[in-house]
């Protein structure tokens, strides 16, 4: 009976100010059957520092958080 943990994540870019939001599944499997999920959100601004985040986080907020969209964010929080 061997239990195993594994992680997935789901990304999606919303609005246009492009909010990365985060979406990270906890799958608990026993014997490669799954047996538990939990999920855990979040949403990544552009102002926000994407250090520590993975790979695949970085490179879709550099893609969609350019510095016009950064501009206009702060700009909009500073109203």
């Amino acid at each position: 009976m061997a239990l195993t943990e594994r992680k997935e994540i789901d990304l999606e870019v919303r609005g246009p100010f492009k909010m990365v939001q985060v979406r990270e599944a906890t799958i608990i499997e026993k014997d490669g059957v799954e047996v538990s999920r939990s999920y855990h959100r979040r949403v990544i601004t552009p102002s926000d520092s994407k250090t520590g985040e993975s790979s695949e986080i970085k490179a879709v907020c550099s893609a969609v958080q350019t510095s016009e969209v950064k501009a206009a964010y702060v700009a909009n929080t500073n109203s």
